[in-house]
């Protein structure tokens, strides 16, 4: 369970360090965009493999190996010289803590299926809440972390962590008879052309210009490679297919591109903006977000075990609408109290969103493919967190004025509308439940 968060509170944590980060190496939001960016581009397409690698050599082997290379990771981000190693580390730790969530949903079925139990349910929901938890206290650990420590902190903590996972995972993973002798069959094409694909995108828009039209260009003839090879392929690493005959899925993954753009596009824009438009430090930046860490987590707990989908989504739209709308009225002079606003507002679209388009996934997903849907939802979430830093980079520009965060909270504005508009007009939500949500 301990590694399974080491992922979402390395991603998080960094929202409260770019603004220090980029004054220490004298580069502005544009540049730092790529902390945020490399590790969900990292973390995107190292799920479904490293997960792929859990599946074929078990959960110990791979946990280890990985969760040291997240230690070593750490080390060297403490004693980075420039921002390029910075990043450079950064795609690193994406990479090996990827592996806790595979590594962790592998044992809970090893598990079961030991021991002839049904579906765990409590272990699930434990381990769902475990990732919330994270997610929405990563940027007030942070804040806490740069206060005591500075920046560089916030990297030298994946040590301990590390070496506490190392330790325990040493000591209580069980050592698994698997088949060594089973081929790995890994889509490279398919997973290379994504990568070429998302990474020529996402330097276009961090830093548009003339001189790099060709990107989006690139971006097209890798994405059509994708698509034909993803149609063709035994295995593909994303399954198209299932998305074009499944409607109603593609409508989740919709969502959850949404959410995860709206949400991650507050979590570092809006932060960015509190410690330079505001003038914040990184430690109140840190506590002002603590309203809505624990608004979102005191809405899971309470909603957690009611198998409504509808009037969360639908309320979780509403809700960013009118976070959107206060953060326009937000100034360089504002009340603490209207920032603590903003705050809570955002806080309820994180607490009911993710929780209702996981059960709707459930409902909607083929049982067989259950497993590798879930998969998906994540990788989509991530994407939404690579368009955000993309956006955040293009909008805020330099550095975190207030017009570049009203920007934001435009394009939020009208993503807001875009998310209500899909969950009022999606049918699915409409019909009797066809199979019943998991519920703790």
């Amino acid at each position: 369970m301990l590694g399974s968060v080491l992922n979402p509170i390395t991603s998080t944590m960094i929202a409260v360090t770019l603004a220090p980060i980029g004054r220490y190496f004298g580069v502005g939001p544009s540049a730092t965009a790529w902390l945020v960016s490399g590790l969900y581009l990292a973390t995107s397409i190292g799920q479904p493999v490293v997960g792929r690698l859990v599946d074929t050599f078990g959960a110990r082997r791979v946990f280890l190996i990985a969760t040291s290379l997240a230690g070593l990771a750490g080390l060297l981000g403490a004693f980075a010289p420039n921002l390029g190693m910075l990043i450079a580390v950064r795609i690193v730790l994406g990479l090996a803590t990827c592996a806790g969530y595979p590594a962790s949903m592998h044992l809970i079925r090893y598990e079961a299926d030991r021991k002839g139990l049904e579906t765990p349910a409590a272990a699930l929901s434990v381990l769902s809440l475990a990732g919330q938890t994270t997610v929405v206290l990563g940027p007030t650990i942070g804040g806490l972390l740069v206060g005591l420590g500075g920046w560089r902190a916030v990297f030298a903590i994946n040590v301990p962590l590390a070496l506490a996972c190392l330790i325990l995972g040493a000591l209580i993973l069980p050592k698994e008879n698997t088949t060594r002798s089973r081929a790995l069959d890994l889509d490279l094409v398919g997973i290379a052309s994504f990568a070429v694909t998302v990474v020529t995108l996402l330097w276009f828009f961090v830093e548009p210009s003339t001189s790099r039209a060709y990107l989006p260009a690139v971006a097209a003839v890798a994405a059509t490679a994708f698509t034909l090879r993803e149609l063709r392929a035994h295995d593909p690493f994303i399954d198209v297919r299932l998305l074009h005959a499944t409607p109603g899925l593609s409508l989740v993954y919709a969502r959850a591109l949404i959410s995860g753009i709206f949400q991650y596009s507050f979590l570092y824009g809006f932060t960015q903006w509190l410690q330079e438009g505001a003038q914040l430090s990184a430690s109140h930046a840190g506590l002002l977000l603590m309203p809505m860490s624990v608004l979102a987590l005191a809405l899971t707990l309470l909603t957690g075990r009611s198998p409504q989908i509808r009037g969360k989504l639908a309320v979780g739209g509403v809700t960013q609408l009118v976070a959107a709308g206060l953060m326009l009225l937000c100034g360089p002079d504002s009340s603490i109290w209207l920032l603590i606003v903003v705050s809570l507002a955002v806080g309820i679209p994180n607490g009911l969103i993710n929780l209702a388009n996981q059960n709707a996934l459930y409902q909607t997903a083929p049982a067989d493919r259950t497993a590798s849907s879930a998969g998906l939802l994540r990788t989509f979430l991530y994407f939404g967190a690579i368009i955000s830093s993309a956006a955040n980079g293009a909008l805020l520009g330099d550095r975190a004025s207030t017009t570049g965060m009203h920007d934001i909270a435009l394009v939020l504005l009208t993503l807001a509308v875009v998310f209500a508009a899909l969950t009022l007009l999606d049918p699915n939500l409409r019909k009797p439940h066809a199979r019943k949500a998991p519920t703790a």
